[in-house]
């Protein structure tokens, strides 16, 4: 191999910008549409599947993307920017990679005119372009921004989210061996945001609409019941394997100083534990699923090894 292309091999990196456009918008229910980006080198747009964060770059206020720096330092950049040069960053899921096609699938919630993205997604159409900072196929090794990694042997699944985690959670679901056992809990705006997905035979899904009720009204109780459900297939720890397992006394999260985000994943992204009676995937508002998490760790004992809290968005709080 020449120095070059050791070189080039040595600068690429885990992520990477992408300069796409709208091919096509897609209406999947009420609150949701599937928006499908093509690129000239979305063939170089790595294909990790389940939960693959991504981000869009939002063209910036005062005009598309004339001062998005583009190097490997771009974050240090953007965070110098003055509020109306900087691109706003909102993140994603991947939902497709088609390599052969050159095209990616996201799907978005609709908020209305409550933030950028929404705005972009309302107004995006055919050839509305965007930049896309994305998992990096030419990277020797894990991208990272996969957080769904169950145990070799789990006996039983609990994946559970709001509108904004129903991507994910969908993604995921294509990935799930056909002899997997649990339960799906998608909270959603109204009972028209729903739609029908594969998942295996022993895989239940419910759909719990709010229909104006606060977040996590319908989702908490239903998170709960179906914990303690799923639970009772295996056997529950006692208190002293639990602490064992855990490496740690339960720690609460200060939302105020800090973000819900436990996924416990090693450094190239595999399951901490081969083998556990539940593995947990939580991921929604940060205040529901701090409650969530407390009930799951604290009160029924889950090792913190199978379980997986993240916290998406803060209510009241736009992304960084």
């Amino acid at each position: 191999m020449t120095q070059s292309a050791d070189l080039a091999q040595v600068t690429e990196r885990p992520y990477r910008m992408f300069d796409v456009t709208v091919a096509r918008v897609t209406r999947l229910c009420a609150s949701f549409v599937r928006v499908t980006f093509t690129g000239d080198d979305l063939d170089d747009f790595a294909d990790n599947g389940r939960d693959q964060r991504i981000k869009f770059v939002l063209p910036a206020p005062d005009g598309g993307y004339v001062h998005l720096d583009r190097s490997p330092e771009w974050y240090a950049a953007w965070r110098a920017q003055p509020e109306e040069r900087r691109n706003p960053l909102r993140t994603y899921t991947v939902r497709a990679v088609r390599h052969d096609r050159k095209e990616v699938d996201v799907d978005v919630v609709l908020h209305g005119d409550l933030g950028p993205a929404s705005r972009w997604a309302l107004a995006a159409g055919p050839g509305t372009p965007l930049v896309l900072l994305g998992p990096n196929a030419r990277h020797e090794g894990p991208t990272g921004g996969v957080e769904f990694a169950p145990p070799a042997c789990s006996h039983a699944l609990l994946l559970a989210g709001d509108e904004t985690a129903v991507p994910a959670i969908t993604s995921i679901c294509e990935s799930l061996p056909d002899d997997a056992v649990g339960e799906i809990f998608l909270e959603v705006p109204t009972a028209d945001d729903t739609w029908t997905f594969d998942v295996p035979a022993g895989v239940r899904v419910t759909w719990l609409p709010r229909d104006g009720a606060r977040h996590g009204t319908q989702l908490e109780p239903a998170v709960q019941d179906a914990a303690d459900r799923l639970l009772s297939m295996g056997v529950r720890r006692s208190q002293d394997e639990v602490t064992t397992g855990n490496d740690a006394a339960f720690e609460d999260v200060d939302l105020d100083h800090g973000i819900l985000w436990e996924v416990p994943v090693d450094e190239n992204g595999a399951a901490l534990v081969q083998d556990t009676v539940l593995y947990a995937w939580l991921a929604g508002e940060a205040g529901v699923i701090k409650s969530l998490r407390r009930y799951l760790v604290r009160d029924l004992g889950v090792d913190r090894r199978s379980v997986a809290f993240m916290g998406y968005w803060r209510q009241g709080r736009s992304e960084g």
